[in-house]
């Protein structure tokens, strides 16, 4: 699609914006509630781990705390992207690309989120906790977002922060962090990259175009395809690994084992139907796998989570 029609496209959608309708695009809704999931995932498990009951008043105050700072770097990271939003079909009526939200404003509400968000957390919950969010903004925000435009190493590097939310609500829970946490990290890491894979295949024209550097948008074809397929696998591989680290930990038993070797297989199989795109990397039909992955790997992480939730040791469900 041309700049032009690009222009013409968004300028279509701004007309059904409101500003609360802007705010609410601002903050990223999907990945916000991906990552408040995952969170809720790691404290729901550390309760378990102090034998207090999960439902309780803590999750509510540290689930709102990591909501502010995940919606003030989802602004943050729109403002820093607004030219290159502006560039690309999916992203081109964004508020900020469209300057329905000015730079001045939507700086400002990134920052007072995240901030406030971040002392929020170390007050509700503890100060560990708060410099963990803000470390994870930081890295998302002012590390991950520029180097989209430098190197195709932003994937790996943005995969920290991304991979964050659980052990955040672990040590919400638990005022420390331990070895389950860091499982759940691992497993958040691995996760991403079939995901990440699947996405930049699926919109490469739009990245290139924008200029974002992924393995994706390499020249030349065969090689961009060979790097996201291979990538796909070898993380698809390692998660087999990764997501039975809990029960290796004692921290799930058997029945989330079995469960997990289960939604690895499913995932595992998406994954190397996804290398099909080395054969010939301008085939229109290889959108069609690239989205059948990334629709596995949504779909995969949360009935992974769920499992180990509810096969974890010593589970109170009030």
């Amino acid at each position: 699609m041309s700049p032009i029609a690009t222009s013409t496209v968004a300028r279509s959608h701004a007309r059904n914006h409101t500003l609360l309708s802007d705010y609410a695009v601002l903050c990223k809704p999907r990945v916000s509630l991906m990552v408040i999931i995952t969170a809720a995932a790691g404290f729901y498990l550390g309760s378990l781990a102090s034998g207090i009951p999960p439902f309780q008043m803590g999750l509510v105050k540290a689930l709102f705390g990591i909501a502010l700072v995940t919606a003030g770097s989802a602004a943050l990271n729109q403002a820093l992207e607004r030219t290159t939003d502006r560039r690309m079909p999916r992203t081109a009526s964004r508020p900020m690309a469209q300057h329905r939200i000015g730079l001045a404003h939507g700086l400002i509400i990134g920052f007072l989120l995240v901030c406030g968000g971040s002392i929020y957390l170390a007050l509700a919950t503890n100060p560990l906790t708060g410099v963990l969010t803000l470390i994870t903004a930081v890295g998302y925000v002012a590390i991950y977002t520029p180097l989209k435009r430098i190197t195709t190493l932003n994937t790996f590097i943005g995969a920290f922060p991304g991979a964050l939310p659980p052990l955040i609500g672990w040590t919400a829970a638990r005022g420390i962090v331990e070895w389950p946490a860091v499982a759940l990290f691992a497993i958040l890491f691995v996760w991403q990259f079939p995901h990440f894979m699947s996405i930049g295949w699926l919109y490469r024209a739009d990245y290139a175009q924008a200029g974002i550097r992924l393995a994706a948008t390499q020249h030349p074809a065969t090689e961009a395809a060979r790097s996201c397929a291979l990538q796909a696998l070898f993380y698809a591989v390692l998660m087999v690994a990764v997501s039975l680290w809990p029960a290796w930990l004692h921290v799930t038993g058997t029945p989330y084992a079995i469960a997990a070797i289960i939604l690895d297989a499913v995932y595992l199989v998406a994954t190397i139907r996804f290398m099909r795109i080395i054969r010939n990397p301008d085939d229109p039909e290889n959108r069609i796998v690239a989205r059948r992955l990334l629709k596995v790997s949504v779909i995969y992480l949360p009935l992974l989570l769920l499992a180990m939730m509810l096969d974890a040791k010593g589970r109170l469900l009030f």
